[in-house]
């Protein structure tokens, strides 16, 4: 069954990922500082793109005149963008070895803050893809209205693209996803400085309300409301810690190129999301449940559905989609750098072929996969989840990093603890604003899964110590003596496969025996007149089964070996024919395979398959 899957999937493999990467290639496939950005820092960029409108969603619930609060939230979470990023600036020159908010929080306040921080990360990550896609998707929407009803599909299609181009390694990855990044960035910065100018100017005509999700009525904003609208708009700060977490995909020197694509990022990051939150309140507009904030500026700002317009939509769906690239490094850099601690499988930790962490890219390509299916492709129900998670991680790290600033107290430490912990205040702060605000929306999913996956976590690690305990040479007196040993081949007739194995089991013991399960009393005569010229040398033992069972019998035959030798070991070898094409193992039983898993948990029982290979 083994040579089945290989035959069937190894061409496939190479299909999808492409040819295999060299170890020594490592260094030339590594993030520079145009690389990085487009790459990790795709996330947090493209927040821009609903944040405001996430924020704007909220406030028109206290009319026309509410929403001129936009500004001022905007404008905090400016500040607090840039707090968190310095922050994280630290950390990445704290702990070049990436895994940021997880490896300073393990290292400053333990390891259950520190898998708590893992945790909210990884969920975070896997919520990233699934808000990244499906926000693109309405980008599509808002263009073509008529798609609206097949978002779960076309999502789920831009997540196996996304997927591969991952699974082909970081060079490729960067060659795909590099250009919409940029394209993205052009055309933003065009909108919002073309659309300044005209606000500056007195030429700004507001866009009309296209069905607004709310009728519009005089009222007033309670503290509730705002601080609903200010938790709402912190999606823009999601992605800032991929950076930190992904140190060791850049170029030498990583730390400092890592620190310069943070910064740079930060900086772009503040200036599209005021941008477009004070076009927004320029040219009045109004969230709809069929057109993005952003389509409804572009086509203010450049009058109409127009080459232009179709531009900002061509790129702003391109990068909300790609976003989730920035999950797809983040997601499986950090699992790798948890299962070295033996948190998680230790599967996580090894590279694929094209040098990335396949096994994580694929772990979180399901979980995205089902994410998006489970809430039908809308991301304003995705969104209330990783909130909880994002300010976790983010308050748990900037709180290590004053522990760790004050505990070695090195040159200007006290600046770097008043930057860490003004932004450990105020994310702590929005913590508790998300907790209250949407646990009620979802987030309480979120809430209870952190705690079961750190659960997760430490069973792990416990079992990977069980079973270097048990394997350690150094706990025990190890028995070195020799053991009897007795060779069992169990056999079905007399043909050539049957013969080899024979061969086989002789040149390992001395004591080998073949076994027949008698289930036709025919084969069983031609069988004792074929023994005699082919297998004289082998003891024939023939076992009768009165219910046709071919496994039963043998297994009751290897416990009473185990019985009467209770110290030697026991060898089955299998004879076992390997066929030229794989649809050839259709055409035949797999009773080798279901020996072999039958008699995988006994001590001292080997399996081992002695193959004859047929030319057709």
């Amino acid at each position: 069954m083994g040579g089945l899957s290989w035959c069937v999937l190894a061409p496939l493999k190479r299909l999808v990922v492409g040819r295999p990467i060299a170890s020594y290639q490592a260094g030339h496939h590594k993030f520079g500082l145009f690389g990085g950005l487009a790459v990790l820092s795709s996330d947090a960029l493209s927040s821009v793109a609903y944040a405001t409108e996430e924020v704007l969603r909220v406030l028109m619930i206290g009319g026309l005149a509410a929403m001129s609060s936009s500004q001022p939230i905007s404008m905090l979470i400016a500040v607090l963008l840039v707090a968190v990023a310095f922050s994280f600036r630290q950390t990445i020159f704290a702990f070049p070895t990436g895994g940021g908010a997880y490896v300073v929080t393990r290292d400053n306040l333990g390891p259950i803050a520190g898998l708590s921080a893992a945790a909210s990360l990884l969920i975070d990550y896997t919520l990233t893809v699934a808000v990244s896609i499906t926000a693109g998707v309405s980008a599509v929407t808002s263009a073509f209205p008529s798609l609206h009803v097949g978002k779960t599909w076309l999502s789920l299609a831009f997540l196996v693209v996304l997927t591969t181009g991952n699974l082909r390694g970081l060079k490729e990855s960067v060659r795909v996803f590099g250009v919409p990044v940029y394209a993205f960035l052009a055309v933003m910065l065009a909108l919002i400085a073309t659309g300044t100018v005209r606000a500056l100017t007195g030429t700004v005509e507001p866009v009309p309300p296209v069905d607004p999700l709310h009728t519009f009525e005089t009222g007033t904003v309670g503290a509730f409301i705002l601080l609903t609208a200010f938790a709402n708009g912190c999606t823009a700060l999601t992605g800032v810690e991929a950076v930190a977490d992904g140190v060791p995909l850049f170029r030498d020197p990583p730390a400092k190129i890592a620190a310069r694509t943070l910064v740079l990022m930060a900086s772009l990051g503040v200036t599209m999301f005021v941008g477009l939150t004070f076009l927004a309140h320029a040219y009045q507009i109004v969230p709809s449940e069929t057109e993005t904030v952003v389509s409804q500026l572009a086509r203010g700002v450049f009058g109409g559905r127009n080459l232009f317009y179709y531009g900002v939509q061509a790129a702003t769906m391109l990068i909300l989609i790609l976003a989730a690239n920035t999950a797809f490094a983040g997601f499986p850099t950090l699992a790798s750098i948890v299962a070295r601690d033996r948190y998680m499988p230790r599967q996580f930790a090894n590279l694929g072929d094209k040098l990335a962490f396949s096994n994580g890219i694929v772990a979180l390509s399901l979980g995205a996969a089902a994410l998006i299916i489970i809430f039908g492709g809308d991301q304003h129900r995705l969104i209330p989840l990783y909130m909880i998670g994002v300010f976790l991680s983010f308050t748990l790290s900037q709180t290590s990093m004053v522990m760790r600033t004050m505990r070695l107290k090195e040159p200007g430490w006290t600046v770097s603890a008043a930057v860490s912990g003004f932004g450990a205040l105020l994310t702590g702060v929005v913590l508790v604003i998300v907790t209250l605000t949407k646990t009620l929306d979802g987030a309480w999913i979120v809430i209870v899964l952190i705690p079961i996956l750190v659960t997760i976590f430490k069973l792990t690690r416990t079992h990977y110590e069980s079973v270097a305990e048990q394997l350690s040479l150094a706990s025990i007196e190890v028995d070195t003596t020799p053991h009897g040993h007795i060779v069992i081949v169990p056999i079905g007739g007399v043909h050539r496969a049957v013969i080899e194995a024979l061969r086989y089991a002789s040149a390992l013991a001395k004591d080998v025996r073949a076994v027949y399960v008698n289930v036709n009393p025919d084969s069983l005569v031609q069988l004792k007149k074929d023994w005699p010229v082919w297998g004289s040398h082998v003891k024939l033992v023939v076992l009768q089964s009165p219910f046709r069972s071919m496994t039963e019998p043998l297994l009751d035959y290897i416990d009473r070996m185990e019985k009467e030798h209770p110290g030697d070991y026991i060898t089955v070898v299998l004879p076992e024919f390997v066929v030229k094409h794989w649809w050839h193992h259709l055409l035949h039983n797999q009773s080798a395979m279901v020996l072999k898993a039958a008699l995988l948990f006994r001590p001292r029982v080997v399996t081992t398959s002695v193959p004859f290979h047929l030319i057709e």
